[in-house]
């Protein structure tokens, strides 16, 4: 599973994070966390740290561990860039498609809406992790100003997170 979330900086002065927007919410100046996780788990796996004007799809490659396998990914990894990343790296790119050509009456909104669907299903889980590190670990906001000090605040969230989650899983299958 592939997915960014944005993280505001520390301050509007720290000249390394950028400027993120989405289509319906307001800009953020911060950076953001491209992780990469399993599917299965839900346990990171790897991760990158940039600016938050740096675009989902040309840093993706960075959260891609190595033989991925299959990896799901929101629209915003649609592109060859990141699709022949994932492919270098021996994976196959699931991701969410936004149009299809097609005929009236051929099917081929039908085959979209079916794609999209099987990957939403899986992508979905990832979502669950930027939750957990926003609602229970602070990560609303950096505590400090500058890229590196951002990327080890998210790396020490991320392990914080991966013990927790560890030791869930580990309590579930001992309970079975």
């Amino acid at each position: 599973l592939i997915d960014a979330t944005v993280i505001a900086s520390a301050s509007h002065q720290d000249g390394e994070a950028g400027w993120a927007a989405h289509r319906t919410r307001k800009a953020v100046h911060g950076f953001k966390a491209h992780v990469g996780a399993d599917a299965d788990t839900a346990l990171v796996e790897e991760l990158s740290v940039t600016p938050g004007n740096v675009h989902d799809g040309r840093a993706g490659h960075g959260a891609l561990p190595d033989d991925p396998g299959a990896v799901y990914a929101d629209s915003a990894y649609r592109g060859g860039a990141f699709a022949s990343a994932v492919q270098a790296k021996g994976g196959f790119p699931h991701v969410v498609q936004t149009g299809i050509w097609g005929r009236e009456g051929d099917g081929a909104l039908q085959k979209l809406r079916s794609w999209n669907y099987s990957v939403q299903r899986v992508r979905c889980r990832i979502e669950k992790i930027f939750g957990t590190w926003k609602r229970s670990y602070g990560m609303r906001r950096m505590r400090w100003r500058g890229l590196a000090k951002a990327a080890l605040q998210v790396r020490l969230t991320a392990l914080a997170y991966n013990l927790k989650r560890t030791a869930t899983i580990l309590r579930t299958t001992t309970a079975s």
